[in-house]
């Protein structure tokens, strides 16, 4: 009996029949883990856990592994000039961290602190009631004061004067102090525990939170039988709001006693920055109040129900970009921070506009890049110069900074910053560079800007319309040209914005959680000329509570082919200098390197790929007996693969499978008898 040769197209094709890829192609019809390489289905690389090491609550450096805290974002690597070191920066829903030779540092901007500080501006006798500040910013209008090693409170602020001071309070002693002595808000006792309870009450009045935001407390004693490194760990807690002067943290293990005050007197705490800086939201929320779905829909008087919002707020992400050796860091709709890498490692982000010399700002942005070579400084849906447009937040607004400093964004005649309003769509979305061009997405439309120099200094061209990237995540660059996902197509930009031929389209938007379309991640891996875009889909079994990307779509823009399959990934890079393969982090926080071994981090990796059906002869006029198979496979020693065959009579017809057939790299034949 004649052998006969089963050769199959490269790439998967969902988007028709089975049948009908088995007569057009032949095609693969289904896979996972698979990729295609000289045309041939081949297993992708593995994973492996790349260990996180925390810190202890003092900030120096532990021997524990930890993960991220919320769901990473946005991440990216480089190596500083001045030192030599290789960082990490990884913007997760809720913090922002760098990871700096194996341990992970919490750069996070504050939003406020307990301990605000300020100077007298005379000396101070012991028996002074009344004392002069040269700032009373960030402290309560009552509370407690420490200068020195006295303890002062305080009823009271008259301009820039404290009123009403106790000297010598909470077992101190009155004393006196030199003009410009340091004046630090201070907590008493601000905690209480429950005997059998985990929940520790914190008191700190007008402390401006928000249930979901994130502080840090330092400087607490033990209280209650929990120890002062649990109350004081690095990374903090998140906190439940219980009214404007009091909230609760939950510990790891449970207070033994009632204490109804404690801590002590050197209490600090830390307020990141949270919801209100458009920081903490992990999935896109339906929008509620007027103006929000169709008029008449539910009884009147009743609250909303977020099934009928036809608006979504966004969740919580970053733009990261890299000024030299530095770190820009914007939230999407929030605002834009600093990271100095010659500030040392233990310093968090600032804001930009709080810099030396820095002038108009955007305060609010959706998107950032460095434009290249000309070195601007670029923020896309902002606030406009105050000058002239009063500062009033524009989705459809691109402003840059003057050429070479991402502080100064006022523009004059001797400067080069500028704003330009596009006009096709609602808001900007996403942006990307391409060879010497800045290519920026809106909803609806694609333009490009190019550097022109004096008096225009960038151009802007409609590229597309229809063609706007899903979300922030979805576009990336590769050697000057621009690839993303839109809400319905894929596009590639390489001078002429293109539609992508994808034989997985219809799958992969049909099976999609739409309403979580914004996070869609997309990563790239040039050793396999490969882009894959991560999304969450109707088989996530998170259901409708934050579910995060559990499947993928993989194009190979080397010979045009796709595949699929299954894998939770929220944040890819590529290689890049030290980091040899790419790495990625998943849903739970933790870093995985690409492309290592042949396990998923030592579990089996579910990886299979499936044929169309394909009939004997040209026409299928007859029956036949599939007596062997003879594969054509290699294979690592001490591995096996199974072959499952799977047969019909008709195209319509119940399909019988016959399998497994087990082999491995000495199977030189597999009898089948199907």
């Amino acid at each position: 009996m004649p052998l006969q040769l089963l050769k199959y197209d490269p790439g998967i094709v969902k988007d028709i029949t089975e049948y009908a890829a088995g007569k057009n192609g032949p095609y693969w019809v289904d896979g996972n883990l698979v990729r295609f390489r000289n045309g041939y289905p081949t297993k992708i690389g593995g994973w492996q856990n790349d260990e996180m090491l925390g810190l202890n609550p003092d900030g120096s450096v532990g021997s524990t592994a930890v993960p991220l805290i919320g769901i990473a974002r946005k991440s990216v690597f480089w190596r500083a000039n001045t030192n030599g070191e290789d960082y990490m920066a990884i913007g997760t829903h809720n913090h922002l961290f760098i990871l700096e030779n194996g341990y992970l540092y919490d750069i996070t901007p504050l939003r406020d602190v307990s301990n605000n500080a300020t100077t007298t501006t005379e000396a101070l006798d012991a028996s002074e009631t009344e004392i002069d500040l040269a700032s009373v910013a960030g402290l309560t209008t009552t509370g407690n004061v420490l200068i020195d090693s006295e303890i002062i409170t305080y009823t009271g602020i008259s301009t820039l004067t404290l009123t009403g001071c106790t000297r010598g309070a909470h077992s101190t002693s009155a004393a006196t102090h030199v003009d410009g002595s340091t004046v630090t808000q201070t907590l008493i006792n601000p905690l209480a525990t429950t005997d059998g309870s985990a929940v520790v009450t914190i008191t700190d009045a007008v402390h401006g939170g928000e249930t979901g935001d994130w502080v840090a407390v330092s400087g607490a004693t033990a209280i209650g039988g929990i120890t002062a490194d649990e109350i004081n760990a690095y990374y903090g807690y998140q906190i439940t709001v219980l009214d404007a002067n009091r909230y609760t943290i939950t510990l790891p293990t449970n207070a033994t006693s009632t204490v109804a005050a404690g801590g002590g007197n050197a209490v600090a705490i830390k307020y990141l920055i949270g919801l209100q800086d458009k920081l903490g939201a992990q999935s896109s929320d339906p929008a509620l109040g007027w103006g929000v779905g169709a008029w008449g829909t539910e009884a009147w008087g009743t609250a909303r129900s977020t099934s009928n919002s036809d608006i979504s707020l966004d969740n919580s992400s970053w733009n990261l970009d890299l000024w030299g050796e530095d770190l820009i860091a914007t939230v999407r709709n929030g605002a834009i921070y600093y990271w100095d890498t010659s500030s040392g490692i233990g310093n968090r982000a600032v804001l930009v506009s709080s810099l030396a010399g820095a002038e108009s700002v955007p305060t609010m942005a959706r998107v950032t890049t460095v434009s290249f070579p000309d070195r601007h400084f670029i923020a896309g849906g902002c606030q406009a110069y105050a000058a002239d447009g009063n500062g009033i937040f524009d989705n459809m607004l691109v402003r840059w900074s003057t050429q070479e400093d991402f502080t100064k964004f006022g523009p004059t005649a001797l400067n080069t910053a500028g704003d330009q309003r596009l006009q096709i769509g609602t808001e900007i979305v996403a942006i990307a560079s391409a060879r010497e061009e800045t290519i920026i997405s809106t909803d609806e439309a694609i333009y490009g800007m190019t550097f022109v120099g004096a008096p225009f200094i960038f151009s802007f061209r409609l590229l597309a319309t229809d063609a706007g990237a899903a979300g922030l995540n979805t576009m990336v660059s590769v050697d000057g040209n621009v690839f993303w996902m839109g809400k319905r197509n894929f596009f590639s930009y390489d001078g002429i914005v293109k539609e992508l031929p994808c034989p997985v389209k219809y799958f992969i938007y049909d099976r999609m959680q739409e309403r979580y379309i914004d996070k869609v991640v997309v990563g790239h891996n040039k050793k396999f000329k490969e882009i894959t875009w991560f999304y969450v889909s109707n088989d996530n079994t998170a259901g409708t509570v934050n579910p995060e990307p559990d499947s993928y779509a993989t194009y190979n823009y080397q010979d045009g082919s796709w595949s699929i399959g299954s894998m939770d990934r929220t944040c890819w890079n590529d290689s890049f200098g030290a980091r040899e393969v790419p790495f990625a982090f998943d849903h739970n926080g933790y870093l995985y390197n690409q492309e290592t071994g042949t396990s998923a981090n030592g579990a089996a990796m579910n990886a299979y790929i499936e044929t169309s059906p394909r009939e004997i002869t040209a026409e299928g006029e007859n029956l036949y007996m599939v007596d062997k198979i003879v594969p054509n496979v290699d294979m690592s020693a001490n591995t096996s693969m199974d072959l499952y065959l799977n047969t019909r009579k008709y195209p319509s017809a119940p399909e019988t499978t016959k399998g497994p057939f087990a082999m491995t790299q000495a199977t030189e034949k597999v009898s089948v008898r199907a």
